[in-house]
């Protein structure tokens, strides 16, 4: 911490005085423009218009974001073709997947989430969360940019998915703001307020805040913890200040403060293998949870401690000199802390002892499956992240060539132990107090790992446009990135052979088994609670690779322009010593080639355009999870490990498209067709059903999210988004009133390939079996692939009436999901390790209406 903050004040000091190109600016965050000519992306971090960025790219204004009710990722990857969202711990701690590039359990992003041109602090923890578009951060924008495809030449972190770009609103020279007031279903209410002051003519700032709060829609139909999930409680903050210090030299900083405390999250059972020793648990459940009515959004909590709390706070100064009238240099630096507290139950398990008696609505003792939490005073992650770039851009005097160079740094730190609080198998009355017997003497267990990451990334870069004429163009660029991750373990777990009698011990997986003084000895033996010594391990992946892009761009006319591109993307590598022989995996890389066209009309009562971009994806070594399953008698639980997938394709199209008739009718379209197929997968051991015996490997298979012939996950081969916008009709006195609607396509989709064995033991039996001894379902979904995720089709719908009857007035009604869809978002993946299947399910109708009073001006 105290090297990281001095690097930090050096830097700062650093950004005070050097010198910076001009800050990116996006389209004005009044109202939607009706063309494309008006809308402008920093895609390419410079200001462009859309038209002319050869890259393929979703942008929606802070008008789309508030008629489509987007408050977090979800919300965004709901309307986004292509864009999908890895939502396993809840809706607060989801991440994004661009093309079929997803982020997985200990791995960088794949896509990076960019806010005024800085990537979104780090989180180190051991479940995915942080590192991207949080609540909090969609309000006061002037627009999104979803990038898709590899953008690693000129953003600070090689992401192969793509990235997401929020821009924000940047003071103005005029006294105003709003005041947004709205109320919904589930009790929600939200309150937004916005001031903008010019202190001087030189001197702007910009002050913000977001409150929300909503009613869970996840009922607990236990009396264990809160009675309701997936709730909404959060508060953001943002200050800018625009400083002018001179006609070429501007000074702009943005502090962001967001604090979300929740219940989180619950899984919902919803099939069983009665092979299983935990499917007669899993069978009890089900039945109870249909003894007294539970539907779709009701679920079993076991977790007295749920919570999901997250703290986000963020500097960024930007300082931007213009040299001369051909050269720009512009510096970001930045500062941040991510911190998080999350209790959930992993499974949603509710497992009774007894026989004979319904759990519902009595406590009675109870099994924890497999809780997530954090050691008390400890926090899940807890983290700090500082970066920092120097940019030189510039053209030549007769304008042919516009370049722009530069170096990124970035260090992340822990501030401090990431403590992980996994209770396994056991009853408690306070597990935190270590109130608790075992079930099993060889499995029962608290497990604590005590984690640090570390996270450093160093680049430079150059890229250039030429333009051989007017209408042909080359553009070339090339980045080389340094990577470098840390993982410091302290394996401490905890056994309950003797109830409510903790024994320690160290359980350190570098060494294949359990270990005392260094010893291995295959036994459990206590020792002090947290004496590190004995138990601390640290292992260092590091990965530095050249990424590049080549994109030659033709334009006959100017609201035509043809593009084809090769790009090469990079992800860095990692490391995690839990799990043996898994506990390192490299980088992977991906070449993709796009063929492209982006057409625009302007003139006339119909404006318009239509983008289609075409890509190729060769990826090899694709970091993918999977289950590792352990062998009988192993002295680990099972586990989720990241491997390196030998090698996949991906190939698709990609359709962004709006037209507008008479200012009236105004239609847009996007849709995404998505191929992928994993073709190899290595590294992977057979089945090994020996028992374990102290120094062998653990595990008895390892079983990926993908399979070889098969699809990725998260990637379905149809997206579909249509939205309608009619202005009605109606005298100028009146103001100004629309409505619109926005049908959302999505095609089935494989979340996991993880439960492919027990549904083919169900679709065909072996000799002697029946379906029903492999899989039961319950009565809440039709039987299929526990990991296949069904097609859905949303409606969503808005009514806007701005400046009513001439005031300074909003007025707006929203509902999302209007036909009550039924669908799951995501899965658990319990079949391989506990007999039982879990998922998350999606957010019901939920409907608003919303007030904003503006003024000043």
């Amino acid at each position: 911490m105290k090297g990281l903050t001095s690097r930090f004040a050096i830097l700062s000091a650093t950004a005070m005085s050097a010198v910076l190109s001009t800050p990116a600016m996006a389209q004005d965050s009044g109202e939607e423009a009706f063309d494309s000519n008006t809308i402008i992306v920093t895609a390419r971090r410079t200001e462009e218009r859309l038209q002319d960025v050869p890259i393929s790219i979703s942008v929606y204004s802070q008008a789309d974001i508030s008629k489509r009710n987007i408050v977090n990722s979800a919300d965004l990857a709901t309307y986004t073709p292509s864009l999908s969202v890895n939502s396993k711990f809840g809706p607060e701690k989801a991440s994004f997947s661009i093309r079929g590039f997803v982020q997985d359990l200990g791995t960088v992003p794949s896509v990076g989430v960019y806010f005024a041109d800085t990537v979104a602090p780090r989180a180190g923890g051991a479940t995915t969360s942080g590192e991207g578009a949080g609540v909090g951060s969609m309000f006061d924008l002037q627009n999104v940019q979803v990038l898709k495809g590899p953008q690693g030449t000129l953003f600070g972190r090689n992401t192969t998915g793509g990235a997401v770009l929020l821009v924000p609103n940047k003071p103005t020279d005029l006294l105003e703001g709003y005041v947004e007031g709205s109320y919904g279903n589930y009790d929600m209410r939200r309150v937004q307020a916005v001031l903008n002051v010019p202190l001087a003519d030189t001197f702007k700032v910009r002050l913000g805040v977001d409150r929300m709060k909503r009613d869970g829609y996840i009922h607990n139909l236990t009396d264990i913890g809160p009675s309701r999930f997936n709730n909404t409680d959060y508060i953001a903050a943002r200050l800018s200040v625009l400083a002018e210090l001179t006609p070429d030299l501007e000074n702009y900083t943005v502090a962001t403060y967001t604090k979300s405390d929740t219940n989180g999250t619950v899984p919902k059972v919803i099939a069983y293998n009665p092979k299983s020793g935990f499917g007669s648990f899993a069978a009890r459940q089900i039945a109870g949870e249909a003894s007294v009515g539970g539907g779709w959004w009701d679920v079993s909590n076991t977790d007295a401690y749920a919570r999901n709390k997250f703290t986000t706070w963020q500097i960024i100064n930007t300082t931007t000199w213009q040299a001369s009238d051909n050269l720009t240099v512009k510096n970001i630096v930045s500062y941040g802390q991510f911190q998080e507290v999350a209790r959930q139950t992993l499974e949603g398990e509710y497992y009774y002892i007894p026989d004979g008696v319904s759990p519902y609505g009595t406590i009675n003792p109870f099994i924890n499956l497999i809780h997530l939490g954090n050691f008390p005073n400890f926090k899940n992650a807890d983290e700090e992240t500082i970066t920092e770039e120097l940019q030189l851009q510039g053209r030549t005097s007769d304008g042919k060539l516009t370049w722009q160079a530069g170096g990124y740094f970035e260090q992340a730190n822990p501030m401090g132990y990431n403590v992980q609080f996994t209770p396994f198998l056991l009853n408690c009355v306070d597990p935190y107090q270590y109130q608790c017997f075992g079930i099993s003497p060889t499995s029962s267990s608290i497990s604590a790992p005590w984690q640090k990451r570390s996270y450093s990334s160093r680049a430079i870069y150059a890229q250039g446009t030429y333009n051989f004429t007017d209408q042909l163009a080359l553009t070339a660029g090339a980045r080389y990135t340094w990577d470098k991750q840390s993982y410091e373990y302290d394996g401490t777990g905890i056994f309950f052979e003797t109830p409510f009698v903790p024994s320690w011990y160290c359980n350190n997986p570098l060494i294949n088994g359990l270990i005392v003084n260094g010893v291995n000895t295959g036994q459990k033996k206590p020792i002090a609670p947290m004496d590190f010594k004995q138990c601390y391990a640290k292992d260092t992946a590091k990965s530095d690779k050249p990424t590049w892009t080549i994109d030659l761009e033709y334009k006959p006319t100017t609201d035509i322009l043809l593009f084809a591109k090769w790009t090469r993307g990079y992800r860095a590598g990692g490391v995690n010593p839990t799990y043996i022989p898994f506990n390192a995996w490299g980088p992977e890389k991906v070449d993709t080639y796009e063929l492209g066209t982006k057409t625009s009309w302007y003139s006339g009562a119909l404006k318009g355009y239509f983008n289609l971009t075409g890509f190729y994806n060769d990826f090899r070594d694709q970091q993918i999870q999977a289950t590792l399953v352990a062998k009988q008698g192993a002295p680990l639980l099972g586990g989720t490990a990241i491997i390196n997938a030998g090698k996949s394709r991906i190939w698709g199209i990609e359709v962004d498209a709006s037209v507008t008739v008479a200012d009236i009718l105004k239609l847009d379209a996007g849709y995404t067709y998505l191929n992928t197929k994993l073709q190899e997968l290595s590294g992977i051991p057979a089945d090994d059903l020996v028992p374990w015996v102290p120094g062998a490997s653990s595990w008895s298979r390892v079983v990926p999210t993908a399979v070889v012939g098969g699809p990725l996950s998260l990637s379905p081969k149809h997206r579909l988004t249509l939205t309608g916008t009619l202005n009605l009709p109606v005298p100028e006195s009146a103001g100004k009133l629309s409505v619109g609607a926005t049908f959302v396509y999505t095609a089935k989709q494989y979340a996991s390939r993880a439960d492919d064995i027990a549904w083919n033991n169900y679709t065909n039996p072996p000799a002697g079996t029946t379906s029903t001894d492999w899989i039961v379902f319950a009565d809440v979904m039709p039987p299929r692939n526990p990991g296949l995720m069904p097609s859905t089709k949303l409606l969503n719908l808005n009514a806007n009436w701005d400046s009513i009857f001439g005031s300074p007035i909003d007025a707006a009604f929203f509902m999302t999901n209007v036909t009550n869809e039924k669908f799951p978002v995501n899965v658990v993946n319990g079949f391989n390790s506990f007999g039982l299947e879990s998922q998350i399910v999606n957010e019901p109708r939920m409907y608003g209406v919303r007030l904003k009073l503006r003024f000043g001006g």
